[in-house]
């Protein structure tokens, strides 16, 4: 799906260990890392990666526990968004680049802001798409964020109560997040649904991807009300994108403003989609994403 781009694998040793990250590297110019969400991988990004290899070297990654990147073991720590960042700037410190611009998706949104904050030297530009901080989300829930988000809430449940439950029809679940959140299925390519599907048929990517829920609501928010309490922002320029048709998009925070209270240079708009903006219109994420990189 990436014509033109090589897979690397690279083992990466940091303070969380050492983790293996599987991702694929195309172009020439500045780099820039693409980090997906969930429940999906780096192939969500085929369609806007070559658009970006025009003019930037690409790199869209797995994060630890997704994909075909290493599952992590241990505490919740392991699979935290700050390992992910920490894996992912190893990562760009191996392939040569100790600079980069970063854009992600969902989860690795979230990833893509933790990184920014620990790692402001390394982060030239960010971009997060269709995401609200994780504070602010877990901060105003509703009967409506509730029902919308059931899953964050659904995933934090004990071992293996979620486990189990999914694992009784991994596909069709995977198939229902993905068409709900998307409107349609329709909208997914035919060899990234299949790897999706491969990824989470393995009951370890599954637990693995749950313990991620689980670090959210129990490391990452400290370490998040920790660097809000300290006054901490991210001052690489910010770009956000969101889907009208989202949550993100209907509900009623104004998104940029809820952005400028945890970063100093913020700009974005609105695209017309739901929440997989990247594979729903990709020529116009595509586009956004070339004009704040360059």
């Amino acid at each position: 799906m990436f014509a033109g781009f090589r897979d690397v694998d690279v083992e990466v040793e940091h303070g969380a260990g050492r983790m293996r990250v599987r991702a694929v590297v195309g172009g020439e110019g500045p780099p820039v890392l693409l980090l997906h969400g969930f429940p999906q991988s780096h192939l969500m990004w085929h369609a806007v990666a070559p658009e970006l290899a025009a003019d930037h070297t690409v790199i869209a990654a797995d994060l630890r526990g997704y994909g075909e990147s290493g599952i992590p073991a241990g505490d919740l720590a392991a699979y935290s968004f700050r390992a992910m960042a920490e894996d992912q700037v190893a990562l760009m410190a191996q392939l040569g680049y100790e600079r980069f611009a970063v854009v992600g998706h969902d989860r690795g949104g979230r990833v893509t802001h933790r990184m920014a904050l620990d790692h402001p030297d390394a982060v030239l530009r960010a971009a997060v798409l269709d995401i609200l901080p994780t504070t602010h989300v877990y901060d105003s829930v509703n009967q409506r964020l509730g029902a919308a988000y059931y899953h964050w809430f659904f995933y934090l449940q004990p071992e293996p109560v979620p486990e189990r439950l999914i694992g009784a029809d991994p596909v069709w679940y995977l198939h229902t997040l993905l068409g709900s959140w998307g409107g349609t299925l329709d909208h997914v390519a035919a060899d990234a649904l299949a790897g999706y599907e491969r990824a989470f048929s393995d009951p370890d990517r599954r637990h693995a991807m749950l313990q991620d829920y689980r670090a959210a609501a129990t490391v990452d928010i400290e370490l998040d009300r920790t660097d809000a309490a300290a006054g901490r922002l991210v001052t690489a320029p910010l770009l956000v994108l969101w889907g009208a048709q989202s949550v993100v998009g209907t509900g009623p925070d104004d998104v940029l403003d809820v952005w400028r209270t945890r970063a100093t240079h913020v700009r974005g708009h609105a695209v017309d989609a739901a929440h997989f903006l990247a594979e729903e219109r990709p020529a116009e994420v595509a586009a956004a994403l070339r004009e704040f990189l360059r």
